[in-house]
C-alpha cells in the first residue's frame, strides 16, 4: 500500500485483445494504472470501453486516433502531453518511435485483461 512500483513486468503484454503494449497493469478496487512500452510501429488498435482514460506520453511519439470513420481525429502525442478518452469513444495509438506511456482509468466494469499487481 502506498508505494507503486512501475518498473517490473516489462515483458507482460497489457492486453492481447487490442494492444501490443508491454508493462505492468496495477489495479485497486476502482482504479487502474499502467506503464506501457510501445515499440515503433506497434500500438493499440481502435477500441472502446466504459472507463474514461487518460494516457500520458513519457517518452517517444505516438499518433493517437479518437473516433472512427469520417469523424475520426488524429494527432501526435509527444512527451509531456496526454490524450483523454471519454467513455465508450473509440480510440487507439500507434508508436512512431519506441514510446512509453502511463495510462490512468477509473474502473467502471470488469476488465477483459488481467492485472499484474495491486494498488492496494
Amino acid at each position: 500500500m502506498g508505494l507503486v512500483e512501475l518498473d517490473k513486468d516489462h515483458d507482460h503484454l497489457v492486453t492481447a485483445q487490442y494492444s501490443a503494449g508491454l508493462g505492468p497493469v496495477l489495479r485497486s478496487e476502482s482504479c487502474e494504472f499502467v506503464k506501457a512500452l510501445f515499440l515503433e510501429g506497434t500500438g493499440a488498435e481502435l477500441h472502446q470501453h466504459p472507463e474514461e482514460q487518460t494516457v500520458y506520453c513519457v517518452s517517444g511519439r505516438l499518433e493517437a486516433t479518437m473516433g472512427e470513420g469520417d469523424d475520426a481525429k488524429r494527432y501526435i502525442l509527444e512527451p509531456g502531453e496526454a490524450s483523454f478518452h471519454p467513455s465508450n469513444v473509440p480510440h487507439g495509438v500507434i508508436a512512431l518511435e519506441d514510446s512509453v506511456v502511463l495510462s490512468f482509468k477509473i474502473r467502471a466494469s470488469n476488465q477483459i485483461y488481467d492485472a499484474t499487481g495491486s494498488l492496494e
